[in-house]
């Protein structure tokens, strides 16, 4: 049966059809925004795997590079494993559908996001999320939705939904926000040193749409007979559970009290629980996943009541408190910056490196963003957690929280006109217990100023959390580990002492308000301004320099003619001189040559090849060459890269000679006079005999070349 639905959004027509494509999937919707078109399915299995104990959803976001008529770029010539941009947009479809499901569904579920076509203005990722929510809508896969999604931009004051690619440029925000009817779920954006009140305002905007976006789905899945899976939740032993409380609830109140560190707290629980499973072996063998499940509801519940009754956390802070900061700079010999931040059990090390403009990255992807100038990596080792685990590879969160990093920095910094860099970060994080990635929003911050990149300002981030029981709310600043496991709300918040830069939310419960968010918002505010002047402790504004180790840039302008004789054919000069001097470099199309090298030996000896190259020839100058062939009439010397003239056999000596051989041969080195320039040929003629003739001539000669 075909069905299909439109709704008007920021002035474009967004529509979602299902009954064409793709009908065997459990649902497949068609979503399509002016001319960007991706398909939607979800697949899910009939029943779970033997044992299966948690939700296994996959969420897949993919673009067809024929989608803005490209053939792919690798040898295969074949799309291949997923691009970063193709990763956070995975992602920020996952984010807002995954707490929609039912606890106790664990049936192995998939979505996949194909993108068919792209007008490359409108991003396919809040038009993939709509069609995700609708493609679960209409299928038997039980999930609490619908979710809508759509990005919030800010241009001249008003707030635009779903703004084009050419309109962000102008932007002063980019978020993207996803939600019910009822409330946001998640957030994901930067922005231009914006205030909390100007963010809030924008939630609500993207709110209103989000309940079109909604309403549309639920219209959308009426029109077909959906009869949705049932989920039976999972029954548990009630004496078993009965006696686990009698002997877990008194200790675990204990610990979560003793204000200890995570170590210590881990190594408890551990006890604890292994000898929970011991004492009961005989009595109720081969229930230990029972008795995980009741241990780790004892402690959620107990942290929260602690919180809410006690306004005490498990390392004895107050809601609104900080973990002690410590903040180095120059803590790495070598490296162009470094910086050490530690904020309680949370540790980052994080470098910055300086390159040219050939360090840039290349982008390939469907929107028209050649290449990106400025990069954070993030890595999250297994022992900063104390554990073991892959070792190597970049998972989607590694990705994720060094985007949302990268794009909280990245609005401070000096433009590529007033710092011609290419700027890499990276980010190794040490220790973990709460937001590693706004520490490292913070160690980068250090990082760049340490390596005298001119930030406009420092920027800081904190984490924010949630415990809501009801109407009781406690808002919970720099959240470690376990509050984030087992509160409501993870909210991060990163910015200037001007306003924010970066934010993103995701929240598990259903009901937080505008007012809450708000709160949350002001909160993040103070937090950001203690962290803020922890770190203008250790350094308050950037370098004077650029590290020594650092390449530094050098200008010259040559006239636009003569790029082709500096690049010189497939390369040749070029490499020459990269090779003979060490520097690197750089031609504009409007002539403008940047030289980076790490001395100013290399630089100056590539300018001056490059000077030698596009140098116009001047008669009555004198010039050192090679001889580069002989002829019966003469001898054509080079006497500048690419440039000879002819030294006729009359002008080699002041006697007669027989034979040019007699007195030169090809690779001599000669010094001569430019005594003509053809008007109509441009030919050069040469003399050495002139020289000879006047020893003084050599003396009165301004500036020979040599």
């Amino acid at each position: 049966m075909f069905i299909s639905k439109q709704i008007e959004l920021g002035g474009r027509i967004l529509s979602i059809e299902t009954g064409k494509l793709a009908k065997q999937a459990s649902g497949s919707v068609l979503a399509r925004y002016g001319d960007t078109v991706v398909l939607c399915v979800a697949v899910a299995e009939d029943s779970p795997k033997e044992g299966q104990d948690f939700f296994p959803l996959q969420v897949e976001f993919r673009e067809k590079s024929a989608a803005v008529g490209k053939i792919p770029g690798s040898f295969f010539k074949r799309e291949s494993r997923p691009s970063e941009k193709e990763i956070l947009s995975a992602r920020l479809i996952d984010r807002p559908i995954r707490p929609l499901f039912p606890e106790d569904f664990m049936c192995d579920t998939q979505i996949i996001c194909t993108v068919y076509s792209s007008d490359q203005e409108n991003d396919a990722d809040v038009i993939a999320a709509v069609g995700a929510s609708a493609a679960l809508m209409i299928s038997d896969i039980p999930f609490e939705g619908p979710v809508g999604e759509v990005r919030v931009g800010r241009i001249n004051g008003e707030f635009v939904i779903n703004p084009t690619h050419s309109q962000l440029k102008e932007s002063e925000m980019d978020m993207v926000v996803g939600g019910t009817e009822d409330s946001i779920v998640m957030v994901e954006g930067d922005a231009m040193e914006l205030s909390e009140s100007v963010i809030l305002e924008a939630l609500k905007f993207a709110h209103d749409h989000i309940k079109l976006l909604c309403r549309m789905q639920k219209e959308f899945a009426s029109e077909l007979n959906i009869v949705k899976r049932e989920v039976v939740p999972a029954e548990l032993n009630k004496e078993l559970v009965e006696e686990v409380r009698n002997i877990v609830s008194g200790p675990i109140s204990e610990i979560h009290r003793s204000n200890v560190t995570k170590e210590e707290r881990s190594r408890r629980y551990k006890e604890l629980f292994e000898s929970t499973v011991a004492l009961l072996a005989e009595k109720y063998p081969e229930q230990e996943k029972t008795v995980a499940k009741v241990f780790e509801e004892i402690q959620y519940y107990d942290m929260r009541k602690m919180i809410l009754d006690e306004n005490r956390r498990l390392d004895g802070r107050k809601t609104n408190e900080i973990r002690p900061i410590s903040c180095e700079v120059g803590v790495l010999p070598r490296n162009h910056g470094s910086a050490l931040f530690t904020r309680g059990e949370t540790q980052s090390l994080t470098s910055m490196t300086l390159g040219t403009k050939m360090d840039q990255q290349i982008l390939d992807g469907l929107l028209p963003e050649p290449s990106k100038r400025f990069m954070l990596h993030y890595n999250f080792p297994p022992f900063s957690t104390g554990e073991t685990g892959r070792y190597g590879s970049i998972g989607r969160r590694e990705i994720g929280h060094g985007h949302l990093a990268e794009r909280s920095i990245e609005a401070m910094l000096p433009s590529m006109d007033d710092f011609p860099y290419t700027i890499r970060v990276v980010s190794d994080i040490l220790e973990s217990n709460g937001s590693s990635s706004m520490a490292t929003v913070c160690a980068g911050s250090l990082a760049l100023m340490d390596g005298g990149v001119k930030i406009k300002r420092p920027v800081a981030g904190i984490a924010m959390g949630l415990i809501k029981e009801g109407d009781r709310v406690a808002i919970l600043s720099d959240i470690l580990g376990n509050e984030d496991f087992l509160g409501d709300m993870d909210f991060k918040v990163a910015g200037t002492s001007e306003g924010i830069t970066g934010l993103q939310m995701d929240i598990k419960i259903k009901g937080v308000s505008f007012e809450i968010m708000e709160k949350a918002l002001e909160q993040a505010r103070e937090g950001r301004m203690h962290i803020l002047a922890k770190m203008a402790e250790a350094i308050s504004e950037p370098r004077e320099n650029i590290s020594p180790y650092a390449p530094h840039l050098y200008t010259m302008t040559i006239p636009v003619d003569m790029i082709g004789a500096v690049i010189g054919p497939g390369g040749k000069n070029i490499r020459h001189i990269i090779e003979e001097s060490g520097a690197e470099i750089n031609i504009e199309d409007d002539g403008t040559v940047v030289i980076a090298a790490v001395s100013k030996e290399a630089a100056g000896k590539a300018q001056s090849m490059i000077a030698r190259i596009t140098e116009v020839p001047e008669v009555g100058k004198i010039y050192t060459g090679k001889v580069v062939r002989t002829t019966e009439f003469g001898a054509f010397v080079e006497i500048l890269p690419g440039k000879e003239g002819l030294l006729h056999i009359s002008q080699i000596s002041k006697d007669r000679i027989r034979k040019v051989e007699d007195v030169l041969k090809r690779g001599d080195t000669v010094t001569v006079m430019l005594t003509e320039i053809d008007k109509e040929t441009g030919k050069f003629s040469l003399s050495r005999k002139v020289l000879l003739d006047d020893k003084n001539k050599t003396e009165n000669t301004k500036n020979p070349r040599r």
